[in-house]
């Protein structure tokens, strides 16, 4: 749910409003909003102010770069030095971690330049003995492509340089490296026939370009023979310098940030002479956290609270406040997605419920599942040991607390695969249902599903556990999983439209009240439809005016006709949406689609390994059980992808586009608050006012 926000409007004199504004930091309750316009100053600030917030700015940015250049992560908190060493303990980190830094990337440059043009390079060198350092001669390499004909550069040579050249090439990979002989006085001709038969002239990048071949190709050979340990000494030598500055620079990045932070407030605050007055949020509990803040400063501060107008005021932010168990679905999944436009619906708690479902049917397999529960609680426990993990293949770093949520989620996504591996009977694949731990009980399947008109029939096999949700056997019972998925579809897409006339009507929003009664309407009438006419087998029942349900299509499609009617103007296109959600109903059908298709390829690998084992025996097992292993885990690499995005696709675009989720979004509640331990609080001497603290 979406938590309550209150506004704020706080005057103070200008002189305090330093330590008003470090107080607000402290208590870490008010989300600011700039105050634009009216005869107070806003915007930039100007004077002795500007200065000292461009020098702190200036500072700040060196500390960053700083931090940037070692590579650390936060580590445990130092103690914050006086104000006054700020810039020495910077400068003196900054320099030798330049220093080393330059030394890292002209290194990364040269293992680089060896990387791409080492072989080439030695090749040359071998090719040209001592020439390159003759005075007359001119020597120019070039490269060769499989696809490039040497005899066309010999004939250009020919006719520019009679006889005064020579040329030579060896194989380097697949392709060929050269170098042509010539006089320095004829070196521009030499290039001149080069560029005829559209070759080019080897430049090597940076420092060796310079250099002569065998020079060259001497440098790089060292850098093949000792830059890798000289890149682990360089490497070692920047983890030291992180662990003897990476504390004092966090401190003070810390507190520097803090003070920016003062500087950006008065920016966005009002002005006057003598008097600064900031406006803002914060959400309706934390109200007592801003009144034992600001009563310390008596009648220094005057502040005004009242409710927010959800209905007229813009940029009002988000604070989503969930149970326990949707909250780490808050963190993760809904990450991907933009923040609900505050007093509207917030779907976290829908996704929390039907996310982790979907997925369950889609993998449906036990031995998967446990897999996921082994990955989620290595996870969850990672995360509880407060360690973090450092994906650096993808750049990025996931904390302790994010560690966590993921595990729980995966747990609860690993629960829901194993239940419903236990309804389809499936452990990797038809593992268990080879060696009869569960088995078709067609008596019992004709009770469960004939109600839908199908009927098992066959050799009646035995287990120890019957499958109930038989997604495998697709001849009889494929029609009915696909029916079975395509039901959540009809439930979250008419429950999104439903959403749309709830909060037309909350807000007074005829247009989307009635856009939202249309589809309604007109989506039911449509899914009743389909089912009166057996998927558009027989239209005949459609005229059955006896029946309830055409009595109900009836209603559907007359509440799309008077809805459509009121908003004709504003959206004429309302019936090709109708056509649209219809598909997005369809949609659903990934559900047991990507399942069907993951659980087939599992049985294929599985029922391949018993077969090894049924025809070799022994050997036959181990070998149709390593074999089966790798191709599974091949098979859930392949998959997981999209086993994932279908059921996060399906409440992104089919359930919350109707709830106008995607059209409108409000920023994140974002308090202001210190980062740096909190300083002494500074005394205010309070003057007389005639408005003090009052809140409505």
């Amino acid at each position: 749910m979406i938590n309550p926000m209150q506004q704020v409007v706080i005057a103070t004199r200008k002189r305090d409003s330093e330590a008003v504004i470090t107080a607000l930091q402290d208590a870490g309750v008010l989300h600011l909003k700039p105050i634009q316009g009216g005869p107070l100053n806003t915007g930039s600030l100007a004077g002795q102010d500007a200065q000292h917030r461009r020098d702190d700015e200036r500072l700040l940015a060196r500390v960053e770069s700083t931090i940037a250049e070692l590579g650390a992560y936060r580590p445990a908190p130092a103690p914050l030095s006086a104000e006054s060493e700020w810039s020495g303990v910077v400068e003196g980190a900054a320099s030798p971690v330049s220093a080393l830094a330059r030394q890292r990337q002209e290194l990364q440059s040269d293992l680089d330049v060896e990387r791409s043009y080492g072989e080439a390079v030695r090749a040359l060198s071998r090719m040209v003995g001592g020439l390159d350092r003759s005075r007359r001669l001119a020597l120019l390499p070039f490269l060769l492509q499989p696809s490039d004909n040497l005899a066309e550069l010999d004939a250009a040579l020919r006719e520019a340089l009679p006889e005064r050249y020579a040329i030579a090439t060896e194989p380097v990979g697949q392709n060929r490296v050269g170098v042509i002989a010539a006089l320095k006085s004829e070196r521009d001709l030499a290039r001149a026939a080069l560029g005829r038969v559209r070759l080019g002239e080897l430049r090597l990048p940076g420092r060796f370009e310079s250099m002569p071949l065998t020079d060259a190709a001497a440098a790089m050979e060292d850098i093949r023979a000792h830059g890798a340990a000289r890149q682990a000494e360089l490497n070692t030598a920047r983890e030291k310098l992180a662990q003897q500055h990476g504390p004092a620079l966090y401190a003070v990045r810390d507190a520097l940030k803090d003070r920016v932070a003062v500087h950006d407030v008065r920016a966005v605050s009002a002005r006057g002479k003598y008097s600064l007055t900031m406006q803002g949020y914060l959400p309706a509990d934390r109200i007592p956290a801003l009144q034992s803040t600001l009563s310390r400063f008596g009648d220094a501060v005057s502040y005004e609270v009242h409710p927010v107008d959800e209905h007229h005021d813009h940029g009002v932010p988000v604070e989503l406040k969930n149970s326990s168990y949707v909250r780490p679905f808050q963190n993760t999944v809904m990450g991907l997605m933009s923040l609900p436009k505050y007093g509207t619906f917030d779907p976290t708690w829908v996704v929390a419920w039907f996310f982790p479902f979907f997925f369950g049917i889609i993998m449906a397999d036990i031995g998967y599942g446990l897999l996921f529960l082994a990955l989620g609680m290595w996870l969850l426990n990672k995360g509880r040991r407060g360690e973090g993990w450092n994906l650096s293949l993808f750049g990025a770093y996931l904390n302790p607390q994010t560690l966590k949520d993921l595990g729980f989620v995966t747990n609860v996504m690993a629960a829901w695969t194993i239940l419903w591996g236990f309804l389809t009977g499936e452990f990797f694949g038809t593992l268990l249902e080879h060696m009869h731990v569960f088995y078709m009980n067609n008596d019992l399947l004709n009770r469960l599903w004939g109600w839908t008109g199908v009927h098992f029939g066959g050799e009646h096999a035995t287990g120890l556990i019957p499958i109930v949700f038989p997604r495998l056997d697709v001849a009889t019972f494929g029609n009915v999983a696909l029916v079975f998925a395509l039901l959540f579809g009809i439930l979250q897409v008419l429950w999104g439209w439903g959403i749309r006339v709830q909060q037309g009507i909350k807000h007074g929003d005829r247009l989307h009240m009635w856009e939202g009664i249309a589809m309604v309407g007109g989506v039911g009438a449509l899914v009743l439809m389909a089912f009166i006419s057996r998927g558009a087998k027989d239209f005949g029942g459609l005229t059955n005016f006896g029946d309830w349900r055409v009595l109900l299509m009836a209603l559907g499609f007359l509440m799309f006709i008077v809805g459509y009617l009121m908003v004709i103007t504003k959206l004429p296109t309302l019936i090709v949406e109708l056509l649209s959600q219809g598909g997005a109903v369809v949609s659903y059908a990934r559900i047991f689609a990507v399942g069907l298709v993951s659980a087939i390829l599992a049985r294929l690998v599985t029922d391949l390994g018993w077969s090894m084992y049924q025809n070799w025996g022994f050997i036959g097992a181990i070998l149709g059980l390593v074999i089966g292993a790798i191709l599974h885990f091949l098979v859930l690499a392949l998959t997981l992808i999209g086993h994932i995005l279908q059921p996060i696709r399906l409440h992104m675009v089919e359930f919350l586009n109707p709830t106008g989720f995607n059209n409108e979004t409000s920023p994140r509640y974002n308090p202001l608050r210190r980062l740096s331990p909190a300083a002494p609080r500074p005394s205010v001497q309070p003057v007389s006012v005639q408005a003090g603290p009052q809140v409505k």
